[in-house]
């Protein structure tokens, strides 16, 4: 019977922008490479599965979209041995999809419950643009990659010499050999060469496509370029760019492919690799390009029992959605069942060892693109290719997972996370007190930084010796952080300038207490990590003695609507410093001010980055209130501002502090932070009678996040641990304690992207310099 649907309007090949979703299932990891194929509708491009989930029947019943392609594909056996040498930008050898798998197709229409021929009505042209269309995965990967390629000099300056007709024969092949491939043409003056002239911008032919993109490359900078006026350039030399078709990868598809090709086993330290582990909760994810980071906060959140009982469902049907590739409830279940179910978890078959290099094949690991697309959609930094901020991340995903719906029986997994913490300021000299309690989800601790004596070896190499740090007790950072200190606070009681002391403690305790390490430290304005071994034992602790006792009896409280006024007095020997550099007063006090008035060469270096400010000679004013009075809206904090800074990872009470010292502007108050480490925050009163952001109003009767009971008995539960000398590069993985297949107690398990092991030998070496830890309440 033949299918009346092949000639509907409504099939079309898919455009350049949209997605094409035909590797895996958008509700599953379910893929091409399964036994039953996938299904990708032929009219919105949405990947199912069809082995017994049957999501793309679920998509034909929603959309009633009747016609499918079935794809199905399986892996040409590969040996594995020595990496590949380095290779050029320029010269990287496309391995087309072909030489690695046999791929079977064909068209199934639910409506009229037949097979359909490819080549009937307009299905052979829908189905070749699929086929050749990038992946969504691939797509993503693409564009954040392209984010990163900018015009130079060269292209925006480009001479030309004059305009000539070049033959399309001209075109077909190399003018110095037969080469028909990877071809470049000089857009100076026409011809192809490499380095036979000065000439510096070419264009790789085969990449050029009808929208006006293709691969530029500038010899003169050595790197990738864009030229905003390719079209013009090309039609400069007879070159219709309308007309021209993509016949080749682009350098930057390439580059994807060749930084995935090659897989490194790990070893222990005599040399042995780790065994891997396969089964329910051991399933590791890819590195879809510097995406380690957010594998590992992942793989840690998954391990936490309500993020597992929230999104893990597999006897549910999955949630309602038009677009289930841009549902987070739907991707959050879906990388959920992945990871936990086990479905996933076993060693990739298609992987052989060669005699010379024995290797256990690691698991293929699931590719989390939908996910990964959906957490940094029109985040600045969470959208591009580059390594990221492992804590950030995860502050990043707990907001967005707060803001989605959470429709009643279940519950936001977040809540888990949340407790209150208690500000308690006390004037000097009056002794009035003033209490305020703020909900967090976690808590960034200062580690002191103690170096250690170098030994100085006459005969050593004139490298640099590398720092080394005595370790420190997880213990002494919880002292440091909640520890008094005293602040420069005017009194609206008795008019004060004696100050305040502060202390901040635990008025409730969370399920699970997220904690950042602050290994930092300001080298030339630039924050560096420091590996400073912090101590952390595998036994529970207790946090009783961190817990705030509330306002004690015989207490006087501070009057309701007045704040302690802030006031800054410049260090005196600092400022006579930087003045007789020749800078100016009102520079100086503002550069004291915001590099924590107390080092002049700190200030220095502050005011040499911001000779430009605009309001760089503007006399420092900042907001304070009258004494006695309310603090009014000059002393407030944009909210905004404070959700700003939490994105970088700064706790509200430190984001209030710092904009309220730096007037608001957000810029000086991240310095202020990097240069006030120790200093826990404002959990003041951002108004007269209003509440802050994270502020807990116990006038209402609202629940407070956390819990009081005692004893509060913690142990660690997982880390996030990073390599590297900045937290934006390196490497990040994660260790995470569970139960190993026959075996009654747990273990330690590192989840390294795709490869998950039994962790041995560096478990406690690791620790000592996690970056991100959780801790669970026992």
């Amino acid at each position: 019977m033949a299918c009346k649907h092949v000639n509907s309007g409504e099939l079309q090949p898919p455009t350049p922008a949209q997605s094409v979703y035909r590797e895996d299932c958008t509700q599953c990891f379910d893929s091409i490479d399964d036994p039953a194929g996938l299904n990708v509708c032929l009219y919105c491009f949405n990947g199912g599965c069809c082995a017994e989930r049957d999501h793309a029947g679920l998509h034909y019943q929603t959309t009633k979209h009747p016609l499918v392609l079935h794809i199905k594909r399986s892996r040409k056996n590969v040996k594995r041995d020595e990496p590949p040498q380095k290779i050029s930008k320029l010269a990287i050898a496309a391995e087309t999809e072909e030489d690695r798998y046999d791929t079977t197709t064909s068209v199934h229409c639910y409506e009229c419950g037949v097979d359909v021929d490819k080549t009937s009505g307009k299905l052979a042209d829908v189905v070749d643009s699929v086929l050749k269309a990038n992946t969504f995965a691939r797509q993503a990967e693409v564009q954040a990659w392209e984010q990163e390629i900018t015009p130079c000099e060269h292209t925006l300056c480009l001479e030309q010499e004059s305009a000539r007709q070049i033959e399309s024969q001209d075109l077909g092949h190399c003018s110095m050999c037969e080469l028909k491939e990877n071809l470049w043409l000089c857009l100076h003056h026409g011809l192809k060469h490499t380095e036979l002239s000065s000439h510096a911008v070419a264009v790789k032919l085969g990449s050029i496509t009808p929208d006006g993109t293709a691969d530029i490359y500038c010899y003169a900078c050595n790197e990738e370029r864009t030229d905003p006026e390719l079209a013009a350039h090309l039609a400069h030399w007879g070159i219709n760019i309308a007309e021209r078709e993509k016949t080749e990868k682009s350098l930057t598809e390439m580059q994807i492919e060749q930084n995935m090709k090659w897989e490194f086993s790990m070893t222990t330290e005599d040399g042995k690799e780790l065994k891997p582990i396969f089964g329910e909760g051991f399933t590791g994810l890819k590195n879809l390009g510097n995406s380690c980071y957010m594998a590992s906060v992942v793989q840690c959140l998954f391990s936490i029992p309500d993020f597992a009982s929230r999104y893990y469902h597999p006897h549910d049907p999955p949630p309602p959605t038009q677009n289930p590739a841009e549902d987070l409830e739907t991707q959050l279940r879906k990388v959920a069942d992945g990871i936990l179910s086990g479905r996933y978890s076993y060693p990739d078959s298609d992987v052989t060892a060669s005699e010379d290099s024995p290797y256990i094949p690691h698991q293929k690991g699931l590719a989390p693109a939908m996910l990964k697309h959906l957490i940094g959609r029109g985040h600045e930094e969470f959208s591009t290719m580059r390594q990221q901020d492992a804590f950030e991340l995860l502050l990043h995903l707990l907001k967005l997972i707060t803001r989605s719906p959470h429709p009643a029986p279940v519950q936001d997994p977040v809540k888990a996370f949340r407790f209150v913490m208690e500000q308690r300021l006390q004037c000097i000299s009056c002794n009035r007190v003033r209490y305020r309690s703020d909900e967090q989800d976690n808590i960034s601790i200062p580690v002191p930084v103690r170096r250690k004596l170098r030994v100085i070896n006459s005969d050593a190499s004139d490298e640099k010796p590398k720092d080394e740090f005595e370790p420190v007790t997880l213990k002494e950072c919880l002292d440091i952080f909640t520890g008094s200190e005293e602040v420069e606070l005017t009194c609206p009681a008795c008019n004060s300038k004696a100050g305040f002391t502060k202390r901040s403690l635990f008025k409730t305790f969370p399920d699970i207490l997220a904690v950042n390490a602050r290994r930092f430290e300001l080298v030339n304005w630039v924050p560096t990590k420091l590996d400073v071994p912090v101590v952390v034992g595998d036994d529970p602790f207790l946090l009783d003695d961190y817990m705030s006792s509330g306002q004690k009896d015989g207490e006087e409280p501070l009057p309701e609507g007045a704040d302690p006024a802030s006031r800054f007095t410049p260090n005196q020997p600092a400022l006579e410093q930087l003045e007789a550099m020749g800078f100016p007063r009102v520079r100086c006090e503002k550069a004291l001010h915001a590099t924590g008035n107390t080092d002049a060469d700190a200030a220095m270096t502050w005011l040499f980055a911001h000779m430009e400010d605009p309001d760089i000679d503007t006399p420092l004013d900042l907001p304070a209130a009258a004494p006695g009075a309310g603090s009014g809206s000059s002393n407030a904090v944009d909210p905004e501002s404070v959700e700003m800074m939490a994105a970088m990872g700064i706790s509200a009470p430190q984001a209030r502090k710092a904009l309220k010292e730096t007037g608001g502007d957000v810029s000086r108050a991240v310095d202020w932070v990097f240069s006030h480490p120790d200093d826990q925050g404002d959990f003041g009163d951002e108004a007269a009678g209003g509440a802050g952001a994270g502020a807990v109003d116990e006038g209402k009767d609202m629940p407070v996040a956390g819990s009081k009971d005692l004893p509060a008995r913690f142990r660690l539960q997982s880390i996030v641990c990073h390599k590297g000398t900045s937290i934006h590069a390196g490497h990040y993985v994660a260790f995470i304690r569970k139960h190993l297949p026959q075996q009654d107690s747990e273990s330690w398990v590192l989840y390294n992207d795709e490869k998950v092991v039994q962790a041995v030998g560096d478990v406690e070496e690791m620790k000592k310099f996690a970056y991100v830890y959780f801790f669970q309440r026992v």
